[in-house]
């Protein structure tokens, strides 16, 4: 038995893979219909020579690859001390403050009500990662501020969505500092309390500070399949022990040192609310979940379409998984609209789980009906934009210029349409119009091109909103995403990028293409 084939990155192209699917049915590729296949739309061919755009400057052959610029490091830190950071600073540091109060004395409702503070920290982290709360955050947004407000304050607005994390880390970090020092506490009172109340905060501990350091970036990025089977099932049970050490706690009367107190009397503690609350914040987005009828499509060995029914508006991601509570992997959705008949995610072959999608592509697949928003979703407050993106990135751009007349597309990958199929390319064909996209070949044009010359160019020609110019979006992977960041920053363009959270500012490694599951981060207690 041959051992099984590596992969490479879904923009080199350089392997041959064979998966089931295409060894029964070589011409997949191609436009035929098959019963059990999905429909495909005739398209026309990216031709080499084809305009791409109206001004002819847009879409030159690229020169010599110029030396990398150097970033000043005003523009470096200004780029790492983002809001996420921000949100965490502020968020921990309240905390910090407090619990240096309540360790001095100085803070009586601290020390008489330590629960809530923990479980009220443990609740709202819980809540920032709710899929729920989410949409309607981002709803209530779009909403009220689309276009009419001043520029600044919309671009605040994104940021404060997308960096969200920083007050969900922020505040499950804080939580477990709290019960630290309520355990301390407990410690040194430790005549006065039961053993059982003791032993249960210590695993209580454990378990959350398990969970938080699964959630590390050092470990989600580099090994996701620990992170998230770690994150939530830790999480899970750290949220079963959350209820077991607040039900002890509030009912052994340290006075008495006795189980004297009545269930009434638990009820009405501010810790059973907030650890209530969590655990709806929990459940609620499970109760979304469903194993539902999945058409893929195999373009190329190094690609898979996934098709499923309904239409979706622009700037949503879909979590599908091969089972109901293991690992779920977060792909941008590409859609006409809510009043389309089908949705599509783009999957590059890069890790196990997009692999088995090629060699044994499965017929359901779990997913959550209730999807949640990315920051694209947000592309509705601006007049204009600009969609960046590299290779499978193409899954988080391409809805938002399709429903939106307002946006440019640039598109940068190898072999296009071969590698991502008619489906993909119809799409793009018949909704934006020649004068709203930039397809870069990089395979029919030797190499990549220079990113920030042709965006800069392309940023002169899709017009100015007022005073500041189109907002623009980054989806690619950490070098390139890092790059243009930087440029766009330099330039004083507006842009927002994939997010890594904590994730330093030099990862080569991390170079694996534009897979948006990197955008997200930690969700506490198994969200994700």
């Amino acid at each position: 038995m041959s051992s099984r084939p590596n992969y490479n990155d879904a923009e080199k192209g350089t392997l041959e893979v064979r998966s089931p699917q295409l060894t029964a049915n070589p011409d997949l590729g191609r436009i035929e219909k098959k019963p059990v296949d999905i429909d495909v739309f005739p398209v026309q061919s990216l031709k080499k020579d084809a305009p791409l755009s109206p001004p002819a400057n847009v879409a030159k052959p690229p020169p010599p690859k110029p030396q990398k610029k150097k970033t000043s490091k005003w523009i470096l830190w200004v780029i790492w001390y983002n809001t996420y950071r921000k949100f965490f600073t502020f968020t921990f540091s309240i905390n910090m403050i407090g619990i240096g109060l309540a360790a001095s004395g100085h803070w009586p409702y601290a020390l008489k009500y330590p629960g809530a503070l923990v479980v009220g920290n443990l609740n709202f982290a819980v809540l920032m990662r709710n899929e729920i709360f989410g949409r309607l955050l981002y709803l209530f947004v779009n909403t009220l501020f689309a276009k009419w407000t001043p520029l600044i304050w919309r671009l605040g607005c994104t940021s404060t969505l997308q960096h969200l994390g920083g007050i969900h880390s922020g505040c499950a970090s804080s939580g477990v500092a709290w019960l630290i020092l309520m355990i301390v506490n407990q410690f040194r009172e430790r005549h006065t309390f039961n053993d059982s109340v003791l032993a249960f905060g210590i695993i209580t501990v454990v378990v959350l500070a398990i969970t938080i350091t699964a959630g590390l970036p050092i470990v989600r990025n580099t090994h996701h399949n620990v992170f998230e089977r770690n994150h939530r099932f830790f999480g899970w049970t750290g949220l079963f022990m959350t209820w077991v050490y607040t039900i002890l706690t509030n009912t052994y009367n340290p006075t008495t040192e006795t189980w004297d107190r009545s269930g009434v009397y638990v009820v009405r503690q501010q810790a059973f609310w907030y650890t209530m609350g969590m655990t709806l914040f929990i459940v609620l987005p499970w109760i979304c979940t469903r194993k539902v009828k999945v058409d893929i499509e195999l373009p190329s060995p190094k690609v898979a379409v996934l098709r499923f029914e309904r239409g979706m508006q622009q700037g949503l991601l879909a979590r599908i998984s091969r089972t109901a509570v293991m690992e779920y992997h977060a792909f941008g959705i590409i859609s006409e609209g809510t009043h389309a008949k089908y949705h599509y995610l783009i999957c590059g072959v890069q890790g196990d789980f997009t692999k088995s999608l090629v060699n044994d592509p499965p017929r359901k697949i779990w997913t959550r009906e209730l999807k949640f928003a990315g920051v694209s979703n947000t592309s509705t407050l601006y007049k204009r934009g600009i969609r960046i993106c590299t290779g499978t990135g193409l899954g988080a751009a391409l809805s938002t210029c399709i429903q939106s007349p307002y946006w440019y597309l640039i598109w940068i990958g190898s072999d296009q349409e071969k590698t991502f199929g008619p489906t993909i390319s119809g799409l793009i064909h018949r909704h934006l119009g020649p004068e709203r996209y930039l397809l870069w070949d990089s395979k029919e044009r030797g190499g990549r091109p220079d990113t920030m010359k042709i965006l800069k160019e392309a940023y002169d020609y899709w017009q100015a909103e007022g005073k500041l110019r189109p907002l623009v979006f980054i989806t690619s992977n950490y070098i390139g995403n890092a790059e243009i960041q930087q440029g766009c920053k330099a330039a004083g363009i507006p842009a927002f990028g994939t997010l890594w959270d904590f994730v330093s500012l030099h990862r080569p490694h991390l170079d694996i293409g534009a897979n948006y599951s990197c955008v997200l981060a930690v969700n506490s207690f198994g969200m994700c």
